[in-house]
């Protein structure tokens, strides 16, 4: 198995989610290739929060425990209020199956980490899988 954080170094690390539950699971469809995007409100990368991602920069896929379990790399980075992301974004989330399932679920996951409001600014990002620690 290669070990990520050699093969990477300096990257930055982060795990989906927010729970252990939805971390296994999110990291699941990334690992299976149907979670090619992701998004969080730009409230969380400002004043010292998580780090923003950039293009072309390559990450680390921890799973809830911090242990390293990808390497994706970001492709494209916009911001978008949260009643403007397009519904082929939402459906390269890989988590639902149509903008009203997506816009739901991500409604009840940003109440739960600070808010939501239909104006909210949402970093979108979209990413490739580029490697795994069983490669």
């Amino acid at each position: 198995m290669s070990d990520l954080r050699a093969k990477y170094p300096g990257a930055v690390e982060f795990k989906f989610g927010d729970n252990r539950a939805l971390c296994a699971e999110l990291t699941a469809l990334v690992l299976a290739g149907h979670k090619t995007a992701t998004c969080g409100a730009l409230r969380d990368f400002q004043d010292g929060g998580e780090t923003m991602p950039v293009v072309g920069r390559t990450d680390i896929v921890t799973d809830w425990d911090g242990t390293p379990i990808a390497a994706i790399e970001t492709q494209e980075v916009t911001i978008k209020t949260f009643s403007e992301v397009p519904e082929d974004f939402a459906l390269s989330e890989g988590e639902n199956d149509s903008l009203e399932g997506w816009r739901r679920d991500h409604k009840r996951y940003f109440e739960r980490n600070g808010g939501w409001s239909p104006d909210m600014l949402v970093v979108c990002e979209r990413f490739r899988l580029v490697d795994t620690k069983a490669t």
